[in-house]
């Protein structure tokens, strides 16, 4: 897409599929779930006309970066290391860092956990929550949002069995959603690797 240049590069013991365009002070867009770097696609495009490089990466267990089979694997430490091996990489001491959804978690954590690589943030979709493995995150979002919240519907039995449903190429749970059009993109890029495992960081 208009130029949009895609790599892989070896970052935390995975590689990492990364989108990027443009020349100047780098920009890193971090996907929500379940995205990938298709999500940044226009803002790639308008960022690098500005003067600025945009890269958004398929964050492990996404699109084309690797997934490691352990859930354990996916914990916010594992997803952060992996973006401070791709500012290594790419040369960069700070960058501007954008996240959305499940991305702006991590982004919060990137900027707690090193603050130094941070020129500044902009998180689209969620505050900053700190954790607290002794809160029940569902019980808490189905107390303030109620049981339709999407975070609670995907605690439903249904849910698990969208591996099954992509394989298929039954998209019926999706067919509400108004983003239609992407859907046969995620059945690609999901079904082959198995279970949606790494889709969630922990």
């Amino acid at each position: 897409m208009e130029g949009i240049e895609h790599r892989m590069v070896s970052v935390n013991g995975i590689n990492m599929h990364i989108a990027e365009k443009g020349e100047g002070p780098v920009v890193l867009f971090i996907h929500g779930f379940p995205e990938l770097w298709y999500s940044w696609r226009h803002q790639i495009v308008a960022l690098a006309a500005r003067g600025y490089r945009a890269v958004a990466p398929d964050l492990r267990g996404y699109g084309d970066t690797d997934a490691p089979p352990s859930i354990t694997s996916y914990s916010v430490f594992h997803i952060v290391g992996d973006l401070i091996a791709l500012l290594n990489i790419l040369g960069q001491d700070q960058v501007f860092v954008v996240g959305h959804d499940w991305g702006a978690i991590i982004a919060w954590y990137l900027c707690l956990f090193r603050p130094d690589r941070v020129k500044a943030l902009v998180n689209l979709s969620v505050s900053f929550m700190p954790r607290n493995p002794a809160g029940k995150t569902v019980q808490r979002l189905r107390a303030a949002f109620g049981d339709n919240y999407y975070i609670c519907r995907f605690q439903v039995l249904l849910f698990l069995l969208l591996p099954f449903q992509f394989s298929n190429g039954d998209l019926f749970y999706y067919r509400c959603l108004p983003l239609s059009f992407i859907l046969p993109l995620f059945v690609v890029i999901f079904s082959p690797s198995g279970p949606l495992t790494g889709g969630i960081p922990i």
